[in-house]
């Protein structure tokens, strides 16, 4: 009996083999769905008894028809979730060495750079990759050698769908933990993703670059421009995450970087309408605002950024206090041409004068007593009630705050 059921078994193997070798694209559409809804969650060794010990032989299939379609997208969707129920069974490292070594890995990291291909089925590319990333430190290097932080930081960036740019943002972070030998790479990408158009590409790179900046740990200088860069958004959710990681990173070999620029911020050129985007990152297609609109955003954020510093630490304090900080705050409080800037300088500068005397000396005699109380009395509504006169007296301010060493006492 074992033995005729064997040999019946093998022959229902071999006649399903042939109806998908010979089928056209209705027959082999029913026979994914059918296999999808079969044995999804199965393991291994269910497959492999479901197949009668054959269950590579329609893995090879699936994967040379994947290679022969995927740029016309022809049940696309369905195939990757069918390769993804062998990848993610349990004990299917069999299966994985297969699909990679007929070059699966490249075939997803190219189906993600396709425009005729949709957002779901360049998600189940991304849902793949991932299974692989999980696998272990060998299949993350392998994604990461061929070219898979570029391939996803760009689907990231030109995704025009929430949940693509999410698996996006979980494959970078997986292909970071755990692979010492790509981490910076991945970091670098993170890094090379915040210029670009995107607001949620934008908020997802600065939280990934808080969590793989625990991991790589030193900080890369190239990350103080473009971080600042972010500061133009109109976006606040952007804004916030650049706020916190900007937070993390001054308390980094980096903190007199992004001192010196967030204060270099509060004075900008008017030839600064925005900072240059990398080519590959950008959208066509995206809003685009026009100078000097997100100069003055970024001018507020700084400001804000730097109240928010000079609060958290003492001695960051002191650092923007001999940066000049006051001089410029109050020359944004005389920036008629944007209210918010006013008003963060204004916030900034009372928290200055209130934990130093020195500072407080000399900001009342630039300013004058009246201004100087109006200050003091509420900074969150001074630039309401400025006068022409007030204002030129704060855009002319010449204050300077020599006796650093009793600025620091």
């Amino acid at each position: 009996m074992s033995a005729i059921r064997e040999q019946e078994a093998t022959s229902r193997l071999m006649i399903f083999l042939k109806e998908w070798d010979n089928g056209n694209k209705v027959t082999r559409s029913r026979i994914l769905n059918n296999f999808i809804t079969s044995n999804s969650g199965k393991t291994a060794p269910e497959l492999e008894q479901e197949f009668n010990q054959g269950a590579s032989l329609f893995l090879a299939r699936l994967t040379t028809r994947l290679r022969l379609s995927y740029l016309l997208g022809t049940s696309l969707k369905e195939i990757l979730q069918s390769v993804s129920i062998f990848l993610s069974a349990s004990g299917s490292g069999r299966y994985k060495v297969e699909f990679v070594e007929v070059g699966g890995v490249l075939t997803l990291l190219e189906i993600l750079g396709l425009k005729q291909l949709n957002e779901e089925q360049k998600m189940e590319a991304l849902r793949t990759l991932q299974i692989l990333a999980r696998a272990g430190p060998k299949y993350k290097e392998l994604i990461c050698e061929s070219y898979g932080v570029r391939a996803v930081a760009e689907c990231l960036a030109k995704s025009k769908m929430e949940d693509t740019q999410e698996k996006a943002q979980e494959l970078l972070e997986l292909l970071a933990h755990g692979n010492p030998r790509y981490q910076t790479q991945v970091y670098k990408g993170l890094i090379a993703l915040l210029p670009c158009t995107s607001p949620k590409a934008q908020y997802l790179a600065l939280q990934t670059l808080r969590t793989v900046q625990d991991i790589v740990q030193k900080p890369h200088p190239a990350i103080v421009e473009p971080l600042l860069g972010t500061l133009q958004t109109v976006h606040m959710e952007v804004q916030c995450e650049a706020l916190q990681l900007i937070a993390e990173l001054s308390r980094t070999e980096l903190c007199s970087d992004l001192l010196q620029g967030l204060v270099a911020l509060l004075r900008p050129s008017r030839k600064d309408g925005g900072r240059a985007k990398a080519q590959i990152l950008e959208d066509p297609a995206a809003p685009q605002i026009s100078a000097p609109l997100p100069v003055f955003i970024q001018q507020a954020a700084s400001a804000r950024a730097i109240g928010m510093l000079a609060r958290e630490s003492t001695d960051l304090c002191h650092q923007l206090i001999r940066l000049r900080v006051v001089h410029h705050l109050l020359y944004v409080m005389g920036n008629t041409e944007h209210t918010e800037s006013q008003r963060q300088a204004s916030l900034a500068l009372e928290y200055f004068v209130s934990v130093s005397p020195v500072v407080e000396e000399q900001v009342k005699i630039a300013i004058g007593e009246k201004i100087f109380q109006m200050l003091m009395e509420n900074p969150e509504v001074l630039y309401m009630k400025l006068d022409a006169i007030q204002v030129d007296v704060l855009v002319s301010n010449q204050v300077n705050v020599p006796r650093v060493k009793e600025v620091a006492e």
